[in-house]
């Protein structure tokens, strides 16, 4: 046996071997084979994505048969259970290859991982993380992943079911199984209990990994220590030795300096387990390495969330295993240990580095010329940072009930992260200063100590010294020309040959021991890390601080974001969360194609609901303030100062026979500026400062790309804005409660106070704020916004004409042409309670109301108020044309009969639906007042907003050629209209008549002629209404017949213009048949008939009054003016009491 070793050991050239070569590609393929078990153990874990053969209730039975009989299933003695698998025999076998074929590879890799492992063994090579690193880092790695890869296999619950259906459909199709199911059944068999199995397995093989392990008491220890520790040694703190600061951090250990320590852990607890037999004699491995691990952790990751739980694996190898008692009884006291002691300790380390990564961003930022000599600090500090982050995901998860929860709850966890990617950031912005002072290092240092180092060995085989010298030659060739040039640096073969030389000269016996030249050795290693940080920068910062794990944590990662948004100190870090998201990508590789797309649609949704939740609280932080100003703005109404006054009058009238305590005091406005000391902080200081701290996340970064896709953090703000301001405008506007809605005026104040401040969000964010409020403005004026809500522009709408319009025509209220608005007469009103007024219509309709509302809605707004109200006449219009049509033959008959009084008596007397025809029209004529006075405050609103363009589109109305087409004038109407200026003709009304649809023109035409005869003819009975009577100190009519005059002249244009008619002809003629109805209202001697006559009168003088097309000296010529004359001192003479009582009245509504 001697002999035969011995001659199998001196064929084995390490050259030959690959070494290097295999340790690369099998730990590339183990992460493969981790990535494609893993994603099978979560599909089969989750009903939605688990093969529907596994759950198909015909199936169940034959698989429950499979998996009792595994792996020696009779298939062919069990027809009858296998008949629903036979069945769907080909499906199987097309669903299930994937998944079967890749336990197949385990096998495989599970073979060549043993080959390998006995090569390492037979040549004895030596391990010694600090001397050849790439080498024993790779073989540890290879270990702790194979052994990773089989737990997890081993926790697939149903692998035996997916592997036995596969073989039974292979053999129903192909007549035999799978060549590679029994080994395949057996490996699963053998490692239902994987930990038990691989110590088995491990027993033969762990020389080399004690050796290995063993090496880690060099670096764990000081890698493990406590933040007491660091703090006396003033870790990262580059300023602590000024003297120093230009000097190159440099130790001989460089990897070693950076390594994982999460990496380190891992590798001590499965050494230690796998090879316990020859560790535990071990005080040194107990004492330096096993044990503070058990204390550090309760769990350690396999791979991404999956993790093993440290004690509970290690108590059941140990109980297994006779004599152990001792070693069980030491996990225990560890597990105590750590339940007690882990959380603080790390809630130290961590409290530690962000004051230490804080101040080493703020020195790297200010002079970024230390990157090149502080190159390791910078590693060093994202690696320690990446694994207490990663420490506290995956513990805080896992710990056990003795420890106190509260250790695991770190707020600021949000700042290291940012001081994290603040370092990332500086490094890659400036990763031409690290080239230049590292291509420098190297030909100027490296190369002349390495050649030196070279020449001093005593032996060099001759492949060993075509590497060094091929080394020596690479780093000899640089230039400092190559850095300015940006030529692309490729030391990939020069890592990779010292890779295989560390592999030559680590076998036992070789010419050139790596073992007797361990200065030689770590050299190399610092060679290998300053190439690396000037051809694959990006790599290294991917070692040391790679977040991507955070995809599978999303809970943690979740819960961590939310408490940092909800600490305002710590708002200001928020931003990082999603930014992260940007290492996702580094999750997938190219084992697994087919998880890309859920990590894409994973990374993509965190940070669309990261940036969410950050503008949703500056959005609320801002809305807060803007609804406390808008508070304080709505204090300095008028209203309310006269509630003050009132107190005021109150408080002296009880002065003299009351103490003041008994008169309860409004707080003045400017109260809550008064301050008792500066260390006060009020409400609103507070939100400020948050919204400043949250606004700080919001503009950290322009745009970022995650995924190929790119965020706006600014964007998602704007459109948060754009969306509560158009929300609460509405609901400022309305009272849904009380039904309810807002004096435009008190609207305005309030609007003007949101927006001012909402322009202060420009001082913390770069936004456009103007943009915001023409969007949201812009659309209130429409019918609807962009998302299909209500907007202020149809509230007002809908509110003016079913509300307050719907009151003036119950007969309550008045239009005032004095006062240019409705005024409430209760000396008028109808006394049941139906007709009482619901609402103060001269608070809504005043000028001073419409100017605010044109004002808050815009032209475009007011103009939908307009064609609103106008639609609402032509549906009147229709009505009128209805009831004239009814009346055709007696109108028609009273048009010829204009001199024949007694003919003309006797068809008025027999027309229908007079009053409501009479009651219409007033209607008409109150909504046109109503518009009138809209269109007068729009136009003094663009007055004082855009005079120039106003005065421009009021002279191109005013110099239209008379010959002009109808069509072109209406056209220049409508631009005059929309500007407030009054028409002649109403182009709205025009368009709302033209729109109707007309079947005969000449008809129409005819009863437009008759409507107006209608009118002309029922005037006079007017004169029988008592309400008919004239308010001098209103100017206004009882009943609002006043308006008649307006709605005569408008409906008379539009009319005549629609029809092609002569309003000028037309006008005369009513004017002429109603002068001659109303005189003869002087012949009558009825007192009912001839109540309200003069009032009535007065009504022919106000038509003239508003019409662009009659004439004082034509109403002359049918009227007297005498009998006006007369009409307006009798109607002054006959009420000097109502006046009187109007004028309290009135006075006394304006203070209500």
């Amino acid at each position: 046996m001697r002999s035969a070793s011995r001659s199998m050991m001196a064929r084995v050239v390490p050259g030959q071997q690959k070494l290097a070569e295999k340790l690369i590609i099998l730990n590339n393929r183990a992460v493969g084979m981790l990535t494609r078990i893993y994603n099978i153990k979560k599909a089969c874990s989750d009903s939605r994505s688990k093969p529907t053969y596994l759950t198909d209730k015909a199936l169940e039975s034959g698989i429950k048969f499979i998996v009792r009989k595994f792996p020696q299933v009779d298939t062919r003695n069990n027809q009858n259970q296998l008949a629903g698998v036979n069945n769907a025999k080909n499906e199987i076998l097309k669903g299930l290859s994937l998944y079967y074929h890749t336990f197949v590879d385990v096998l495989e890799f599970k073979d060549h991982f043993y080959e390998l492992l006995a090569t390492f063994d037979s040549l004895s090579i030596y391990l010694d993380l600090t001397v050849n690193y790439d080498l024993t880092s790779h073989f540890l790695e290879l270990i702790v992943r194979y052994a990773s890869l089989m737990i997890l296999v081993s926790r697939i619950d149903d692998r035996k079911a997916i592997i036995g259906l596969y073989d039974h459909a292979h053999d129903m199709i192909h007549g035999k199984m799978d060549k590679d199911y029994a080994r395949l059944g057996q490996m699963i068999v053998d490692f239902e209990n994987p930990l038990k199995k691989l110590v088995e397995d491990f027993g033969a093989h762990s020389r080399s990994m004690q050796n290995a392990v063993m090496s880690l008491l060099q670096i764990y220890p000081q890698r493990n220590s406590g933040a007491d520790a660091w703090r006396s040694a003033s870790l990262f703190n580059v300023i602590a030795t000024p003297a120093q600061m230009l000097n190159p951090a440099v130790t001989d250990k460089m990897q070693c300096e950076y390594v994982s320590i999460e990496s380190l852990e891992r590798w001590i607890y499965f050494g230690y387990l796998l090879c316990h037999t020859s560790m535990v004699s071990s005080q040194e491995a107990t004492a330096g390495l096993w044990r503070p691990v058990l204390q550090s952790n309760f769990c350690l990751t396999l791979f991404r969330d999956e993790v093993i739980m440290l004690h509970r694996s290690a108590e059941d190898v140990f109980s297994s295993i006779k004599g152990y008692n001792k070693k069980i009884s030491e996990v225990k006291e560890c597990r105590d240990m750590a339940a007690q002691q882990a959380g603080k300790i790390h809630k130290d380390k961590r409290k530690y580095l962000r004051s230490s990564m804080k101040e080493f961003v703020a020195v790297l930022t200010d002079q970024p010329g230390l990157l090149g000599p502080k190159t390791l600090f910078v590693f060093m500090a994202l690696s320690y940072a990446r694994d207490e982050v990663m420490w506290l995901a995956r513990n805080s998860s896992n710990f056990i009930k003795k420890v106190n929860a509260e250790d695991f709850v770190d707020r600021h966890l949000g700042e290291l992260l940012f001081y994290m990617e603040e370092i990332r950031h500086l490094v890659r912005r400036y990763d031409e200063v690290v080239q230049r002072y590292y291509v420098q290092y190297m030909y100027g240092y490296d190369s002349v100590i390495l050649n030196e180092a070279v020449q001093n060995l005593s032996v060099c085989p001759e492949d060993e010294s075509v590497i060094m010298t091929s080394i020596v030659n690479t780093m000899t060739s640089l230039s400092i020309k190559q850095v300015e040039q940006k030529e692309l640096f490729d030391f990939r073969a020069m890592r990779l040959d010292w890779f295989r030389l560390q592999a030559y000269t680590s076998v036992n016996k070789a010419a050139l021991s790596l073992k007797d030249n361990i200065g030689l050795a770590r050299l190399m290693n610092t060679i290998s890390f300053h190439c690396k940080v000037v051809d694959e920068i990006d790599e290294v910062l991917h070692e040391t601080s790679d977040l991507s794990n955070f995809c599978f944590y999303q809970n943690f990662y979740a819960t961590a974001f939310k408490r940092c948004i909800e600490l305002p100190a710590q708002s200001r870090y928020s931003v990082i969360f999603p930014l992260i998201c940007g290492h996702f990508v580094t999750a997938v590789g190219d084992f697994c194609p087919e998880e890309r797309s859920h990590v894409r649609d994973r990374a993509l949704n965190c940070v669309n609901q990261f940036l969410e939740e950050i503008a949703k609280e500056a959005r609320n932080l801002l809305f807060n303030i803007a609804s406390e100003q808008s508070q304080l703005a709505e204090n300095l109404l008028p209203k309310n100062a006269a509630v003050m006054m009132k107190q005021g009058l109150v408080k002296k009238g009880k002065g003299k026979k009351h103490t003041k305590g008994n008169v309860q005091e409004t707080p003045k406005p400017g109260l809550e500026s008064k301050r008792k000391d500066r260390l006060y902080v009020t409400r609103m200081d507070k939100y400020h400062m948050a919204l400043a701290e949250v606004c700080s996340a919001i503009n950290y970064r322009a745009n970022f790309v995650v995924w190929e896709h790119t965020f706006a953090p600014k964007e998602y703000l704007t459109a948060h804005l754009e969306s509560r301001f158009a929300k609460h405008l509405v609901s400022m506007t309305f009272n849904k409660e009380t039904n309810e809605i807002a004096k435009p005026s008190e609207l305005l104040c309030k609007l003007r106070a949101y927006m001012a401040t909402l322009q202060t969000v420009e001082n913390y964010v770069h936004l456009d704020v103007t943009r915001i409020f023409n969007s949201v403005l812009l659309q209130q004026s429409q019918m609807v916004d962009s998302h299909g809500e209500t907007t202020i522009t149809t509230l007002y709408t809908q509110w003016y004409l079913e509300v307050m319009l719907r009151q003036v025509s119950g007969g309550s209220t008045v239009f005032s042409e004095m006062r240019r608005h409705f005024v409430k007469v209760p000396n008028y009103a109808d006394s049941s309670s139906s007709n009482q007024p619901i609402i103060n219509a001269e608070e809504y309709s005043n000028i001073n109301e419409l100017k605010a509302l044109a004002q808050i809605i815009g032209p475009y707004g007011m103009k939908f108020l307009n064609e609103s109200l106008v639609w609402h006449i032509a549906s009147q219009i229709t009505e009128l044309k209805r009831i004239t049509i009814q009346n055709m033959k007696l109108v028609t008959a009273l048009r010829t009969s204009i001199h024949k009084p007694d003919a003309m008596t006797e068809l008025i007397s027999n027309l229908d639906g007079v009053e409501n025809f009479l009651l219409r029209m007033t209607i008409i004529g109150v909504i046109f007042s109503f518009r009138d006075v809209a269109q007068e405050a729009l136009n003094d609103v663009l007055q004082h907003r855009i005079p120039f363009l106003l005065a421009s589109i009021a002279d191109f109305k005013e110099h239209i050629p008379k010959e002009t087409d109808i069509k072109v004038t209406i056209n220049i109407n409508e631009l005059a209209s929309a500007a407030g200026i009054p028409c002649e003709i109403d182009p709205t009304l025009c368009a709302a008549l033209s729109s109707q649809k007309i079947e005969n023109p000449d008809e129409e035409y005819k009863v437009a002629c008759l409507l107006m005869v209608f009118l002309a003819v029922a005037i006079p009975v007017l004169a029988r209404n008592e309400r008919s009577v004239f308010l001098p100190e209103l100017v206004a009519h009882g009943n609002n017949c006043h308006c008649l005059a307006r709605a005569v002249n408008h409906v008379a244009a539009a009319l005549f213009t629609v029809h092609r008619g002569t309003v000028e002809d037309r006008l005369k003629e009513f004017l002429a048949l109603a002068s001659s109805s109303l005189l003869k209202l002087g012949q009558e001697t009825d007192k009912v008939s001839t109540r309200s006559r003069e009032s009535v009168y007065l009504l022919l003088e106000r038509i003239i009054h508003f019409s662009p097309f009659l004439t004082m000296d034509l109403l002359e010529s049918c009227f007297p003016y005498v009998l006006l004359r007369n009409s307006y001192h009798a109607v002054r003479r006959n009420q000097p009491a109502m006046s009187g009582l109007s004028r309290t009245e009135s006075t006394s509504g304006t203070v209500a």
